[in-house]
């Protein structure tokens, strides 16, 4: 397999029960750094293998791309064999990872305490919608229903008059997935110091608040609050990308610096002893009126003269791309940043992994494994043999290798 046992966590196994997208997405963190992530899945396959377009019915785009560099065993863990023969695994596995509700992974009896018994060194990670320890934990999530709990349909409702929208992409699961890769990892240096592990928990809607509060809790930071949660500058209708005579752009004007700038290449420096544009304070004040006179501005120039006074002036502004600009754009070209391989289903080409590692960098592995493909093999490595897989597969607890 492409790029295993490359990076700075070679060596480390996971064993990988999560589905769809926020703990595929971690895990698959983890496999571009090295890691032997060894994927469990039920004998129906993680329900995103179905996701249209792919080379075949149960190996769809965002499956191949958000599982490379992983191995798949089949087992019905609603089977008490299929559940004996994972703690087995588990044995010799760093990382316990899984997106079921708390009450759904309790009742297989594969919760903290079991794990831990046969493995103290185990970190455990709960990634799922909600906090075991509050009333919504049994409520079932998805990325459509966190972003509408944690308050971004409605930030997002700012800027489309009203009307509550969606953010274009799945946020919710996508920092969730973020947020439990990096908990793992902190949780393994803690474990080198300390020769235990520990369980972790991720839940979907306290990480998207608390992503969402960043910069929104504002004035309520305070108590009595001194505003209410809500950035001005992020929520002004007038916050959009310029139109210019000839197209669109993103610019973002920000500090004292930029304007000053800004209003010295259009020939009218006075303009920064304009109150409102005077200070921070005075600019987000006065969000709204100061994006619409900036607007009126940019509309009478083109795109490439307005890039051109940008550059210039060392203000952050871009033309507005599209998602097929991106795979030929010059600075994702140069950086090698899109990784393009031969496998069995023809050219792939997947993004890169973003941070560089000067003495132990990261490699992207193979496409999204077949369902069940690496069964044997994994069972073999833990130790079971011949005689005991072809028990647990006449059951049905184990799948067969593709």
């Amino acid at each position: 397999m492409s790029g295993k046992g490359k990076g700075p966590l070679a060596g480390v196994r996971i064993l990988d029960l999560t589905s769809v997208l926020m703990g595929p997405y971690a895990t698959q963190i983890f496999a571009d750094l090295g890691a032997d992530v060894v994927k469990v899945e039920s004998p129906q396959g993680d329900t995103t293998r179905f996701i249209p377009p792919g080379p075949d019915a149960a190996r769809g785009a965002m499956f191949l791309n958000v599982n490379r560099g992983k191995r798949s065993i089949v087992m019905d863990l609603k089977q008490a064999a299929a559940r004996s023969a994972l703690l087995r695994l588990a044995e010799s596995a760093d990382v316990f990872i899984h997106s079921m509700r708390a009450s759904a992974i309790g009742r297989l009896g594969l919760d903290y305490a079991a794990l831990s018994a046969v493995n103290d060194r185990i970190i455990y990670a709960n990634l799922y919608g909600f906090a075991r320890n509050g009333p919504y934990r049994d409520y079932p999530a998805y990325d459509d229903i966190v972003q509408a709990a944690s308050g971004i349909v409605d930030l997002q409702a700012r800027l489309s008059g009203g009307q509550p929208t969606y953010a274009a992409t799945v946020i919710a699961d996508k920092v969730a997935g973020l947020t439990g890769a990096y908990s793992v990892m902190a949780a393994l240096y803690a474990r080198e110091k300390s020769g235990t592990g520990q369980e972790i928990e991720v839940p979907m809607f306290e990480t998207l608040v608390s992503f969402t509060m960043v910069e929104h809790l504002c004035g309520s930071l305070f108590v009595p609050p001194q505003g209410p949660p809500e950035y001005p500058r992020a929520t002004s209708e007038a916050r959009r990308p310029y139109r210019t005579a000839d197209g669109h752009i993103g610019v973002m004007i920000y500090n004292d610096k930029h304007w000053r700038a800004f209003f010295e290449e259009l020939g009218h420096p006075e303009w920064s002893r304009d109150p409102i544009f005077g200070s921070m304070r005075s600019r987000t004040e006065n969000i709204g009126t100061v994006l619409v006179r900036v607007a009126d501005v940019i509309a009478t120039r083109t795109t490439e003269e307005w890039m051109t006074l940008f550059r210039r002036a060392q203000i952050p502004a871009t033309p507005i791309a599209t998602l097929t600009d991106l795979l030929t754009d010059p600075h994702l070209a140069e950086t090698g940043f899109w990784n393009e391989q031969q496998t069995e289903l023809g050219t792939m080409r997947f993004p890169g992994i973003p941070t560089r590692f000067s003495a132990t960098p990261g490699a992207i592995g193979d496409p999204g494994p077949v369902l069940g493909g690496d069964s044997e093999q994994i069972m073999r490595e833990a130790g079971f043999s011949d005689a005991e897989i072809m028990a647990l597969q006449a059951t049905g607890a184990l799948g067969a290798s593709a």
